[in-house]
């Protein structure tokens, strides 16, 4: 019995090593700052983006283990390494970023990067999460660091004005969160997604009211998070105001976030009562999607305009969960792979314009393409990629979430409507991303003079590009690393 404890234990720690390992390099930055301040902010952000990436390196290392890990509350599955790697990748660029941006934060850095570390601590814990007490944990974990992160710059009022409207909206959507969670323990007596399922099964007939009500209310707290209609109204202000650092981790790594949660509980937890929350999307999805890309239209502000782009991003993924296939599935994991290199890389470029113009209004970007052809060029192609234009990574994303939809069209028709909804909103958005591009390319900047990039920045803005290129000429590494991930549902 001492032996199997002690394998036990073993196996626990191996499968939150990664975690473990950015903790403690948070704590280490934060105690490094307290006995030996350093004046040169960019050198922190610098080591720790590099720290991060050999971390994403050595996750390829690691090897998914079979069951359930810590009584069943944990899971190191081929789902969460997959996530993991890409929180890892995000947070790696971002602390690029966040270098860029330090001499704009006026004290407190060396927490600025802990704060983010913290965070992604948070989001690796999501990626493993198989049980409504560790997910709620987790989540509040990042959530609280984002409270923190979003006003930052606490002598300018749009991030105070950000950082308490995403307090006051997500501290409502945890308290639906945790109320809805309650219902559900309540009248099943488990908050195990497994032994959740099994009860489920085992129901046959219409589950209790009291527990579809709790179930309700945990994905109204879920969909704060990936900022779906009708729980959308904090993104284009928050994404306005927040340090763009923060802006970006929450565009790529909450949003990612909250979708790996929304898959495991949906696909985990809650598969059997399908037939309740599968035409609940359906309608979420076509909705989204047009709230996000008509509210893109009059925008002036580029972080506002991604704000709003997120919303109808959030609207594509949800049509792959709303199919409720093993494809559906497999493109939401490949969407989002693709997706963080493809916003990664326009606030990369953005960081490096405002670093110089101090402003994020889309007129600022006009005649980029001149003053920078890299920065021209890498925002440029992230706005065609996010439209889904051939032959970027975003045209195959969308290629697949439109392919898992008509396929469950094939059995309930409303899915060619989501289909329809879906195509008018790439026609929409073509509008509004054209407009960055005729900025960049065929407007005249007042000020001619070449925008300078450093040599981490211009590194990374060349990973995004080709990764952007690459994956949408050859998809099948990503491809077979989704579906790989995504067979942990046992999907057909």
């Amino acid at each position: 019995m001492t032996g199997f404890i002690g394998n036990a234990w073993i196996w626990n720690l191996y499968a939150v090593q990664l975690e473990c390992l950015l903790a403690i390099w948070g704590i280490l930055i934060l105690l490094s700052d307290a006995f030996a301040p350093t004046s040169n902010r960019r050198t922190i952000g610098y080591m720790t983006a590099g720290f991060v990436a050999a971390a994403l390196l050595y996750s390829f290392f690691l090897v998914p283990l079979q069951g359930s890990l810590f009584n069943g509350m944990y899971r190191l599955d081929t789902f969460a390494l997959y996530f993991k790697r890409l929180f890892l990748l995000a947070l790696t660029m971002v602390l690029v970023m966040a270098a860029e941006f330090s001499p704009r934060i006026e004290s407190g850095v060396a927490e600025f990067y802990a704060l983010l570390m913290f965070c992604a601590v948070g989001m690796l814990l999501i990626a493993s999460v198989n049980d409504f007490i560790l997910l709620f944990v987790a989540l509040e974990l990042v959530t609280i660091t984002f409270y923190v992160l979003a006003s930052y710059l606490r002598r300018q009022i749009p991030s105070l004005e950000a950082g308490t409207k995403y307090l006051i909206l997500g501290a409502l959507s945890s308290g639906f969160t945790v109320y809805g969670i309650a219902y559900i323990f309540g009248t099943t007596g488990t908050t195990n997604f497994d032994t959740l399922s099994r009860h489920l099964s085992a129901l046959g007939a219409q589950p209790p009211l009291a527990f579809t009500f709790g179930m309700l209310l945990v994905l109204t707290g879920l969909g704060f998070k990936i900022a779906s209609v009708p729980f959308q109204i904090w993104a284009p202000d928050v994404y306005q105001g927040a340090p763009t650092p923060v802006t970006a981790f929450l565009a790529v790594g909450s949003k990612a976030a909250g979708f790996a949660l929304l898959l495991r509980v949906l696909f985990t937890g809650l598969m059997p009562v399908q037939y309740i929350w599968g035409p609940l999307l359906l309608v979420l999805a076509g909705a989204t999607l047009l709230y996000g890309n008509l509210g893109a239209i009059p925008q002036h502000n580029i972080k506002r305009l991604l704000g709003y782009s997120s919303i109808g991003h959030a609207g594509y993924m949800l049509m792959g969960i709303a199919a409720g296939n093993a494809l559906g599935v497999s493109a939401v994991l490949f969407y989002l792979g693709q997706y963080a290199f493809t916003n990664l890389c326009a606030f990369l470029a953005i960081i490096a314009v405002t670093a110089v113009t101090g402003s994020d209004e889309i007129a600022s970007f006009s005649g980029l393409g001149k003053r920078s052809p890299i920065l021209g060029l890498a925002l440029f192609l992230s706005m065609m990629s996010l439209a889904g234009v051939p032959p970027l990574s975003g045209f195959f994303g969308k290629f697949q979430l439109f392919a898992a939809v008509i396929r469950r069209a094939q059995t309930d028709g409303h899915y060619y409507v989501l289909a329809v909804i879906g195509a008018v909103a790439v026609v929409i958005s073509l509008y509004f991303y054209l407009g960055v591009g005729r900025a960049i390319y065929m407007q005249e900047a007042e000020d001619p003079s070449p925008i300078p990039v450093s040599k981490p920045m211009r590194l990374a803005l060349y990973v995004c590009m080709v990764a952007m290129i690459g994956l949408g000429i050859y998809q099948l590494p990503l491809v077979n690393a989704s579906i790989m991930a995504a067979k942990v549902f046992g999907l057909h």
